[in-house]
């Protein structure tokens, strides 16, 4: 059990803090036409680059508990000792740090750290054992062109103010302002970040930030800036001896969540708590983000900006202590990512579900292009990744706090985070003093629920949506703790918003499409599902045509869970053309320990409509081979692109969805169904499909599936496309991870891709790749591609037909720097069908995955698959292409080298310990809802939620009087339930005026019978038996 309040004791009895400033009292909020200084107004972009990497032979170990850190080095230093570990030492903490509990210790091992890492891990207080990171973050501005400076326009209040004066053109420099005129002025209301999301509303109604600790964790902040009236505390947690923001980024970030004079923050008058991370080098460690994120909770901070990310979601104690944070009630905002366009790119933490995931907008509230898009890959490549980012707001060139005073503009994920972050601590200050309502699960609900569509963009690329500030502010005034769900429907006929999953119908057959569901609990930090999520077909709308599944964690902590909702087209559906509905009710129970012992229960319904097709004929189906894809993290997985060595990692997720978007749009365009198969090779039906696409793969295969492969492409009509990638061991040695820190090499894991598993795998058909990486440009036809960093092929058979062009050595360009071609070299091979009429698939092979990769694409070659794909359908090899017979290549015998390193690790296929290949493990079989068909006549849901009496309902009875029933809001774009509830049939007027007066005489009759007898008062009649007292059909 955590002693979180007693170290809070010991903090604030033993901190050395730096003094903060005098505090400022309270001024009128600001006007617009106000006068200040301005003096150092630029216009910059700022690209924010991040790269994380091990440093070798330094561990963090973890444990399960705050204790005393001497207590801990005596713990740790017996263990060792114990373990006969040679040279090592304790890691040194700053002053701060070290004088407090801690939870954590870094150890220094010269040489392999492995021995240490056993000796201490299995210990009941050891929680975890890792290697330490290094962060780097990169800050590179450019000057912004104003030619098309679109803020005037688009940034208006709701009541539009005709402005006529241009925006002020302010010197720098600060000497002669004695003669001639000078500008000092605050921006023009119209430039402010505030005035753009009308935080001006929310001032008018008292608020300010008052009583809302936030903190910066970023480069420090200068405790003489004019800007801020309310620094409460600075702290350092760097290895340099200073405060201060030798960078700007750090009082940029403070000044847009809290500035008080020229370019306004939202929160003038919140604490602000200054967290120096980051050296002015812009380095920072894991370590030293542990130790800081230890001081937040014990602060009890209300809201904590992180304008940082990496790709690393794996970087456990990094992850668990955010975790923790948010447990204990912090709101944790932070950016994205700047590595858009391209898909599956987001930064962690902003891609974990209790964190707010800030994504960018244009000045004309488009996306920005530079915001990294969704899914998480932390599911990948079994399952499917969640969406995010769960809110955008605008990134670019917003104005805020300079160095030294004054304003300047950058652009990035890490401006829009802090935007959110004071819009935030702004919304906190309504009801920071409303017991347990200001928690990260509501916080997040309110911005979620109120945001915006933006128009032309994808679930992926904007969340819920663009941030609406007064709308926030308007939900949590109403705001009573609920659950809610994140899609909060699943309309997948709604394009584009709903893409991927509105791109393609369903249809009987086809793999079940999954759709990761997060579930917010603004009820309690924990909590679990009550039963199970149920299944509700309607009747009316062809509901019964499809059925789903559900998978969901054993618990909702911290604040949130998942829901696994996997969707599949019944054998009834065959032939059916149309849209078929249903909707899923989950129900979730606080843990009674986070309410003062008494439950509480919310329920949530997620609308489902889908859009389903007839079967589409075989050769037009493709299934997408996702199960052999692995990248970074856990392991070094090299880029594809030796070219590109700025991005030294493949850690996109290579998904169909991802950085394959460009080919799966190309596809669908053209007419073809791409399923995705997230299992081994024996768990889907050849029959079923006209071609499986094994591209770039990095995972080994099992000796079942190419059995299984084998028979499925002789036997039952199966075609093979490869797209395989450059692997070299020598190259990839060449290539290794160099840590200036710790004058260590970190060796790639395998190439662009595993060449000698796809070998394996093509050996039924004596195909082979080389292991020479080729680079450059080729035409067949009137079409051109670039071949780059791939493999040509050294082993075909004699009825391959093969393409052969002239290429440069590449691999020796790399390991020697000199540079020599080959005339030809093959690089594609077209194996048809053995005999006439022969029941087998044809096979197509090709030694290049960059040209229809989105990360680093330079020229795509979509014509080149069109090609193949005709090919492997109709065995028609275009006129064009001078593929020809070569009467077979025999290339060496002897399998190519593997580097020995930790890849079993990563590995579904091999022993982490012995490196033998495992079992093949079995197929997954989703376990269906059994339905509950909902006739449009019955009642709505909440009676349909009281029909399922569980024992855990039973539980909770006692408390009825404590228990919420909460529907999420409607979706006004989505049917509700009032609209498939039937109107009553108006009866004839003949009859309504003999029913009339068939009454009357009635009352006539007993009144002549009884006349001293008063009349009753009708009593209403109860509902329909299982139908709530508290709730009418419309609720």
């Amino acid at each position: 059990m955590r002693l979180h309040w007693l170290i809070g004791l010991v903090f604030a009895s033993l901190a050395l803090q730096v003094p903060a400033e005098p505090e400022v009292s309270c001024r009128s909020r600001p006007q617009y036409d106000c006068t200040s200084s301005c003096e150092n107004l630029t216009s910059l972009a700022v690209d924010v680059d991040f790269t994380s990497d091990i440093v070798h032979g330094e561990l963090i170990v973890s444990f399960n508990g705050y204790y005393q850190l001497e207590t801990l080095q005596r713990y740790v230093g017996h263990r060792l000792s114990l373990a006969d570990i040679g040279d090592w030492q304790f890691g040194r903490r700053g002053h701060f740090a070290a004088s407090h509990p801690t939870d954590f210790l870094v150890v220094k091992v010269s040489g392999s750290a492995d021995h240490a890492v056993h000796s201490l891990r299995g210990h009941r207080l050891v929680k975890n054992v890792v290697l330490e990171r290094r962060l780097t973050r990169t800050l590179s501005t450019t000057k912004l062109d104003h030619t098309n400076d679109q803020w005037r326009s688009k940034w208006m209040s709701r009541q539009p103010r005709h402005v006529e004066q241009e925006d002020p053109v302010v010197t720098e420099d600060k000497q002669d302002k004695g003669t001639g005129r000078h500008l000092n002025m605050a921006l023009p209301h119209r430039q402010q970040i505030t005035h753009a999301l009308h935080a001006e509303d929310l001032w008018n109604l008292g608020l300010s930030g008052k009583g809302v600790r936030v903190a910066v964790f970023d480069t420090g902040l200068a405790d003489s800036h004019p800007h801020f009236r309310n620094i409460k505390d600075r702290t350092n947690w760097t290895n340099e001896q200073t405060f201060g923001d030798g960078v700007g980024h750090g009082t940029f970030v403070a000044g847009v969540i809290s500035s008080s004079r020229e370019c306004f923050g939202f929160a003038q008058d919140a604490d602000l708590y200054i967290f120096r991370v980051f050296t002015n080098s812009q380095v920072s460690y894991t370590s030293w983000f542990l130790d800081a994120f230890n001081y937040a909770i014990l602060k009890k901070i209300h809201v904590l900006n992180l304008s940082i990310g990496g790709p690393d979601f794996m970087d456990q104690p990094f992850v668990d202590k955010v975790w923790e944070l948010t447990a204990n009630n912090v709101i944790l905002v932070s950016a994205i990512g700047n590595d858009g366009p391209l898909y599956g790119t987001l930064n962690n933490p902003a891609d974990q579900m209790d964190v707010i995931g800030v994504g960018g907008l244009t000045q004309d509230g488009s996306i920005a292009k530079f915001s990294s898009r969704g899914m998480t890959t932390w599911e990948l490549p079994a399952g499917y990744g969640r969406v995010k980012p769960d809110v955008v707001t605008y990134g670019t060139e917003v104005r805020g706090s300079n160095l030294k005073g004054g304003c300047r503009s950058l652009s990035g994920t890490s401006v829009a985070s802090p935007v959110v972050a004071g819009a935030v601590t702004l919304l906190a200050s309504a009801i920071v003093d409303e017991d347990g309502l200001l928690n990260p699960a509501s916080m997040k609900q309110a911005i979620m629920s109120t945001a915006t569509r933006v128009a032309n963009a994808n679930i992926f690329e904007q969340g819920a949506g663009k941030l609406d500030l007064y709308k926030a502010y308007q939900f949590l005034m109403n705001y009573k703790p609920h659950i809610s769900l994140s899609p909060s429907h699943l309309d997948l006929t709604e394009c584009p918003y709903m893409w991927p999953f509105c791109s393609q119908p369903m249809y009987v057959g086809a793999q079940p499409l999954t759709v990761n569901v997060t579930v917010l609990n603004g009820m309690a930090v924990s909590g679990r599902f009550l039963g199970e999520p149920t299944w509700h077909p309607l009747t009316t709308a062809n509901g019964e045509l499809i059925k789903v599944s559900m998978e969901s964690s054993h618990i909702l902590w911290p604040w949130a869970g998942y829901m696994a909702v996997s969707i599949a087209a019944q054998p009834a559906a065959a032939n059916f053309e149309g849209i078929a509905e249903g909707y899923v009710v989950v129900t979730v129970i606080s843990d009674s320990r986070e309410t003062g012992g008494e439950s509480t229960v919310s329920n949530a319904t997620l609308h489902i409509r889908v859009r389903l097709v007839p079967t589409p004929p075989r050769h037009k189906r493709i299934l997408w081979d996702q199960y052999h894809n692995l990248g970074y993290p856990p392991g070094y997985f090299p880029r594809d692109n030796l070219r590109m060595k700025t991005d030294p990692l493949d850690w996109n997720g290579d998904h169909i969805h991802t950085n394959f978007r460009p080919l799966y749009d190309h596809l669908r365009t053209n007419g073809y169904y791409v399923e995705v198969l997230g299992a081994p090779y024996t768990c889907f039906d050849a029959s079923q499909y006209g071609t499986l696409m094994v591209v770039d793969p990095e995972e080994e295969f099992f000796q079942d599936e190419v059995a299984k492969l084998r028979n499925d492409v002789q036997h039952n009509g199966l075609s093979l496309m490869v797209l395989a990638d450059w692997y070299n061991t020598s190259v990839m040695r060449r290539i290794q991870f160099f840590d200036e820190n710790t004058k260590q090499w970190w060796i790639p894991d395998t190439g662009g891709s595993n060449i000698p598993a796809l070998n394996l795998l093509l050996q039924p058909w004596s195909l082979a790749f080389g292991d020479g990486v080729w680079e450059g440009e080729f035409s067949v036809g009137h079409h051109s591609t670039y071949f780059a960093s791939g493999s040509g092929l050294a082993t075909v058979p004699e009825q391959a037909l093969v393409l052969s062009v002239p290429m440069k050595n590449q691999g020796e360009e790399v390991l020697s720097g000199s540079t020599s071609s080959r005339s030809t070299v093959p690089i594609l091979a077209l194996l048809p069908r053995g005999d006439v009429g022969s029941p087998s698939g044809r096979v197509a092979v090709y030694g290049d995955s960059n040209c229809v990769d989105g990360s680093h694409m330079q020229r795509d070659c979509f014509w080149l698959v069109d090609h193949l794909m005709r090919f492997l359908i109709s065995g028609t090899v275009p006129p064009d292409m001078p593929a020809k017979s070569v009467g077979g290549m025999h290339g060496p015998t002897k399998p190519l080298d593997r580097l020995p390193g930790k890849f079993a690790h990563y590995s579904k296929v091999l022993s982490s310990t012995t490196h033998e290949p495992l079992p093949i493990p079995a197929c997954r079989n989703l376990s269906w809802a059994p339905p509950r068909p909902i006739n449009a006549s019955l009642p709505t849901m909440p009676a349909l939620q009281e029909e399922d009496t569980t024992e855990e309902l039973d539980k909770v009875k006692s408390h009825r009087h404590h228990t919420q029933f909460n529907a999420a809001a409607p979706d006004p774009h989505f049917p509700t339930m009032s609209d498939y509830v039937s109107h009553p049939v108006q009866p004839p007027v003949a009859a309504v005026i003999l029913l009339f007066v068939a009454v009357l005489l009635s009352v006539l009759l007993i009144f002549r019978c009884f006349c001293a007898r008063p009349v009753a008062r009708n009593i209403p009649r109860k509902p329909p038996p299982g139908l709530p007292q508290r709730f009418s059909l419309s609720s």
